[in-house]
């Protein structure tokens, strides 16, 4: 039935590994990877529990499609609680690590207590063994990857892991595979490190098979690869041009958030545009942009590979970023460009290619760095405070400076480590900090998309996009198009969008399949790989279900009412140019009437009601 059946959970304090049954009802109730990791961990972890502690958690999970010949059935998730938030985080992951964990037999991994000293997780097959990990601290995750490849002596074996950010517990660290494939968000990596947790190398031989009905799911999912391959987004705009096909369009819609959401239109966006990686360069006559890449199982291949300018002023002296190596993705490029106000190409793949090395997210970063440009500005941080830089917007040389700083855990990167929010209180503009319980927005502005307020502000996760993309359908058009403008319907829309993307998670497959696939899409394969029993209807109450575990562990840890709002830049100050030029974001119209959708009662509770419908 596509499960593996079996977890392995790991004591570092201990120094054991164990294999154990999964408990398949648990399975049919939250499915996999998000939702089955997310029901384990809140079942162990008291949710006062302090993230960077022993105590805390650590769970590598994949979905039931994961290592399927589903299309884009290559990812995992990694669930804890973040230190970034305080909040319940998953961070989702793509590339080749997720079904290769599936194919040696595993659907989880369960990570808890802390090392005396660093070790690295080997699991080949049913072998797994902890390992001394001395010789890869103070490596970045590129390093740590060939080592490990190097010493198992097999080309195929798959990594996981920290760089030197997660070391140094940069609160957004993320954990990095298939060297620019990343479970981004949250400080997942900061975890590990805490943990002195370095990687986790896996090879797998066993395949993947407990396909409920083989001949169905070989039939319908050459059907679903066939709708992605039509589509206009999955088989032609994500494959050309990536993500960063968004970068002029969000722009001219005046959505574009820019210096630290002063803004909602970048007049250097075209510079830093998917366009842009696709022209020749004075330099050298060649594109930065080199090829696209899939994930494991994928047809859509998003991913973007890149050349840097080996002139440019940050990289003359750094030969081992000229060759090609991962490539800006949208919000990458919005992060380190845009939020900061830089429309230097060449540094945001420098930026980038350093976020990718030593494991952090760049989006936290960039958004982190555009706050303390802000507070520069004003004059609340000074060169007393950043050790001498000026941190102006538009310093493309501050941004790569930055990101070595904080990559190493120096000077004022220790700050910038400690992202927006704990910067800007520390320097006294708490309301300058754009984000929600801790967690930077990402690259799109709520007063040009009223419905991404509240996605935000609701998100079990701090401020994301990918839990409630409604992007797809107040700017695409997909599946419906709605008006960007407006708050009407927007309590329902954003309901749906997140119940059905706690299933995506949940089933092995990427996210980016919604924007040519339904439910109505997904629920025959999830059905015929893993059981009948997994109607449309069934799967609409799993998703729901799995929201609501998040949102009551989310209240255990203390987040009430008042965390679910937006600064109040976003309320208070309207656009001033484009589409939504005087408007501001309506998330106190909007709140009320999310929580009554939701069936909480006035203060974001669930209750009684909606735990017994939900099984809870």
């Amino acid at each position: 039935m596509s499960w593996a059946g079996k977890i392995l959970r790991v004591d570092l304090g201990k120094e054991t590994c164990t294999s154990e049954p999964l408990k398949m009802e648990w399975a049919r109730q939250y499915l996999g990877q998000r939702g089955l990791a997310t029901k384990y961990f809140v079942e162990e972890v008291d949710a006062k529990v302090d993230p960077l502690s022993p105590e805390n958690k650590l769970i590598w999970a994949t979905g039931p499609l994961t290592g399927t010949m589903a299309s884009t059935g290559g990812r995992y998730s990694v669930i804890t609680k973040g230190p970034l938030t305080g909040a319940i985080a998953c961070s989702n992951s793509g590339g080749y690590w997720g079904a290769e964990l599936k194919m040696a037999g595993w659907d989880m991994v369960i990570v808890q207590g802390k090392s005396a000293k660093p070790v690295y997780l080997s699991i080949v097959d049913d072998k797994a063994e902890l390992r001394d990990a001395s010789h890869l601290w103070g490596k970045t995750v590129w390093q740590t990857e060939e080592i490990l490849k190097n010493e198992s002596q097999d080309p195929q074996t798959r990594v996981s892991s920290i760089g030197r950010s997660g070391e140094n517990l940069v609160l957004f660290a993320a954990i990095v595979n298939d060297l620019h494939r990343a479970a981004g968000r949250s400080g997942v990596g900061a975890v590990a490190g805490s943990k002195n947790l370095k990687a986790i190398a896996v090879r797998g031989t066993k395949g993947v098979g407990n396909i409920h009905n083989p001949k169905e799911f070989m039939k319908v999912t050459k059907e679903k690869k066939k709708l992605l391959h039509d589509n206009a987004v999955t088989g032609q705009g994500l494959p050309t041009y990536g993500t960063q096909v968004l970068m002029n369009v969000i722009n001219e819609t005046g959505a574009l958030p820019t210096r630290n959401h002063r803004d909602v239109q970048f007049e250097g966006a075209s510079k830093i545009s998917a366009e842009a990686m696709a022209e020749k360069r004075p330099s050298d006559g060649k594109p930065q942009l080199v090829t696209n890449q899939a994930c494991f199982g994928c047809t859509i291949a998003c991913g973007r590979i890149s050349r840097i300018d080996a002139t440019h002023f940050s990289v003359v002296n750094k030969p081992e970023y000229w060759g090609a190596s991962g490539g800006l993705e949208y919000e990458a490029a919005w992060a380190l460009g845009a939020a900061g106000g830089i429309n230097d190409l060449e540094a945001l793949q420098f930026a980038n290619l350093l976020c990718n090395e030593d494991g952090f997210d760049p989006i936290s970063f960039g958004a982190t760095v555009g706050a303390a440009m802000e507070l520069y500005e004003i004059g609340a941080l000074t060169k007393e405070h950043t050790g001498g830089l000026e941190l102006k917007f538009g310093s493309a040389e501050m941004l790569c400076k930055l990101a070595e700083l904080t990559a190493k855990g120096e000077g004022f990167g220790k700050e910038i480590g400690q992202g927006s929010k704990r910067l800007c209180a520390k320097y006294g503009k708490p309301e300058l900090s754009m984000s929600v319980k801790g967690q930077e927005f990402p690259a799109y502005d709520s007063r040009g998309i009223q419905g991404m307020g509240l996605t935000y502000a609701t998100s079990n996760r701090g401020a994301c996009h990918l839990r409630s993309y409604t992007v797809s359908s107040e700017i695409l058009g997909v599946p419906v198009k709605t008006d960007p403008l407006t708050t009407d319907g927007k309590p329902e829309l954003v309901k749906a969008f997140q119940d059905a993307t706690a299933v995506v998670d949940s089933s092995g497959l990427c996210v980016f399949t919604t924007f040519a696939w339904t439910l109505a899409d997904i629920g025959p394969q999830i059905a015929a790989a893993c059981g009948d029993e997994f109607t449309q209807e069934n799967l609409d109450l799993i998703g729901e279900r799995i929201w609501n575990l998040e949102r009551d562990f989310n209240n255990r840890a203390g987040f009430t009412r008042k965390d679910d709002d937006l600064p109040p830049r976003l309320k208070t100050e309207p656009a001033k140019v484009g589409p939504a030029k005087g408007l501001v974001n309506g998330i106190d119209k909007m709140l009320p009437e999310y929580y009554k959708v939701r069936g909480w009662d006035t203060e974001g509770k669930l209750t009684a009601g909606t735990r017994s419908r939900l099984g809870l």
